[in-house]
């Protein structure tokens, strides 16, 4: 395994929106979804979760019931 395979490789989420509402996620690590906020980038903290973890949390995200 190279070490640029073991690199996140982030992607804007669909969910993301124009209003501020911005999250990358990067899931090509094993074992981890990873989830920042884009518009920080690379200062952002990462919030690190388990596969069914994040499919909790998306299943939360398109269930509307994160809205602030």
């Amino acid at each position: 395994m190279k070490t640029d395979d073991l690199a996140p490789q982030w992607r804007k989420s669909s969910r993301s929106n124009g209003a501020g509402q911005c999250v990358e996620v990067a899931q090509n690590l094993p074992g981890v979804a990873l989830i920042r906020d884009s518009k920080l980038g690379d200062g952002s903290p990462v919030l690190a979760l388990a596969p069914a973890q994040f499919t909790a949390f998306t299943r939360l995200v398109k269930d509307g019931r994160l809205d602030g």
